[in-house]
């Protein structure tokens, strides 16, 4: 497949979802056609039915009066003159002069002759009009005698009906004479007005449905009219949201819609007020923590390098300090430390809240990572390593040593030896076994594609209060009012958790249910594309220097006050 025709299947295929979304179910679009079909079809079919009664009405009665009044006067003309009692030929003779009357109609003809025998005459000949082609109840109705009164003048009337037969409409009549003459019938075809009315019938259902289709038209051009303001304003609210804070929408007219348009401009307009004093505060606040921190390192080195000496002194055996005045010196000498500590921990928060922060990126072995931040703390006695050697990763070894120092001191400060750590892997696709658990939200596909290294921090503490495990990371945060005092910073696992979200993974903090707490820290194998997105160099080497080493491990902050 050429690279023209996949342009154009998307292409196809994202105009074919653009139209489904327009015409889907919830669409306010396919509601509003709806609507308008619905009324235009219910007046369109009321109009046409009413029409159509109307004039099959008219046309009936139109034809059945002119009709009737034909037959009514060939009765009085022809049928009169008959002789009382008439032979068949006269019958016959005098049927057929009334059918060929404008009216075309066909004539049955009953009477007695002079023998007192009941004959027939019809125009139609043997096989035409006969009696058993009148409905009994008409033949009844014309034979009976009604009462002469005052609103009735005449024993005899004229009576008629409509029948249908093999699906062709028939009007028959039948009368009798007054003075005993003649008892006549009529048939007339009315098959020429019922195909008018058919072919009326036809106009209004075409004329309905160019109404059907009319009012879809109407009804998309009032949609698009409608919701086009809308759709900008959907399309503006999501700009908005994506953080474009000068979206504006242009103004016009005076209705509902541009009232809301004017109120989204103005809201927009005070969020991005909003937002840009509050981008200053934030900018200003973290621009005084970092000054304050590297204006407090100068006095802090001189502070240090003379607690240093008062250190020195107290492990002296010859007794340098005055023992009055010892512990003042101890604890001159920790606050020191632990100031120096918090100096260091604003500095590298300082740099995340910055972005400033940089990957400097090298292969490495986890396992000798691991076995080196322990030695180095002098904690192999009460941690416990199971690793394998050969377990390797591109990472920055670094930020990778603080990470493993503030989780692990954090677990035998707050948790207790032994202190178990283990390391996994676990593959692109789910990984060996299975778990398919790469941490982050940004690291969640960089380790779907190379993998991602597992690594957990299990102790044989307490555990994690349930109130306090979303908590853990946060800044400062105290799990007990009451001790608001802590000899950790308060930063040591939300910088841990910060330089894991820079290599693309992720901490998390959970209680085991054999008992103790369990940080996990996943990392994908491959760091370099976070590297490339950043400084678009394809490696860190430009970045050195984003960030202060702290290999006291002390990993301040998390069960009791992280």
């Amino acid at each position: 497949m050429t690279q023209e025709h996949q342009g154009g299947s998307r292409g196809w295929s994202a105009a074919r979802k653009g139209v489904w979304s327009r015409l889907r179910l919830t669409s306010l679009r396919l509601r509003l056609v709806v609507v308008f079909g619905l009324v235009a079809l219910t007046a369109a079919v009321s109009a046409s039915g009413i029409a159509y009664w109307l004039n099959r009405e008219a046309v009936l009665t139109r034809t059945q009066d002119a009709v009737l009044r034909g037959f009514e006067q060939e009765m009085q003309n022809r049928a009169g003159a008959l002789p009382a009692r008439p032979t068949q030929d006269e019958l016959q003779h005098t049927a057929g002069q009334m059918a060929n009357s404008s009216q075309r109609f066909t004539v049955l003809l009953i009477a007695e002759n002079p023998e007192g025998r009941t004959v027939y005459g019809s125009s139609g000949g043997l096989n035409g009009f006969s009696l058993q082609d009148v409905p009994a109840s008409l033949r009844e109705a014309v034979t009976k005698r009604q009462k002469i009164s005052s609103t009735n003048k005449y024993p005899y009337h004229l009576y008629w009906q409509r029948i249908v037969e093999d699906d062709t409409p028939y009007l028959v009549a039948g009368t009798r004479m007054i003075d005993g003459g003649p008892t006549g019938y009529m048939l007339k075809s009315l098959e020429p007005e019922a195909k008018d009315l058919n072919s009326l019938a036809w106009s209004l259902g075409i004329a309905t449905g160019l109404a059907l289709i009319g009012s879809a038209l109407l009804a998309q051009a009032a949609a698009t009219t409608v919701l086009k303001p809308v759709q900008r304003l959907g399309a503006a609210a999501r700009r908005l949201g994506e953080g474009r804070l000068d979206t504006r929408l242009r103004v016009s007219g005076t209705d509902e819609l541009a009232d809301l348009s004017r109120t989204f401009n103005k809201a927009a307009e005070a969020l991005e007020k909003r937002v840009a004093d509050m981008a200053a505060r934030d900018e200003a606040s973290r621009r005084f923590v970092a000054d304050m921190s590297h204006e407090l390192r100068t006095p802090l080195t001189a502070i240090t390098a003379v607690t240093e000496v008062l250190e020195e002194e107290l492990e002296f055996e010859g007794g340098g300090i005055d023992p009055m005045i010892e512990p003042a010196v101890r604890l001159v000498v920790s606050e020191t430390r632990r100031l120096n500590d918090l100096v260091e921990n604003l500095m590298e928060v300082t740099r995340f809240d910055a972005g400033t922060a940089r990957l400097v990126l090298d292969d490495v072995d986890i396992a000798d990572q691991i076995t080196a931040c322990i030695d180095a703390r002098a904690w192999l006695d009460a941690v416990e390593l199971d690793a394998e050697r050969g377990i390797h990763a591109r990472i920055d070894p670094r930020r990778l040593d603080v990470i493993l120092a503030n989780l692990i001191g954090n677990a035998l400060k707050h948790g207790g030896s032994p202190v178990r750590v283990s390391v996994r892997e676990e593959g692109g696709a789910g990984g060996p076994d299975g778990a398919g658990d790469t941490g982050g939200a940004d690291g969640a596909d960089r380790a779907a594609d190379g993998g991602a290294v597992v690594i957990e921090v299990r102790d044989n503490g307490p555990g994690i209060p349930e109130d306090v495990l979303p908590h853990v990371f946060d800044r400062f945060y105290k799990a007990s009012a009451s001790r608001p005092r802590s000899e950790g910073s308060g930063l040591g696992l939300s910088i841990a958790q910060e330089n894991a979200h820079i290599h693309g993974g992720e901490i998390t903090a959970a209680n085991s249910p054999e008992g103790g707490a369990v940080f996990t820290l996943r990392l994908p194998r491959d760091a370099s594309a976070l590297t490339e997105d950043k400084d678009g160099t394809g490696n860190g080497d430009g970045a050195r220097g984003g960030g202060t080493r702290k290999d006291d491990g002390t990993g301040e902050g998390a069960k009791g006050d992280a």
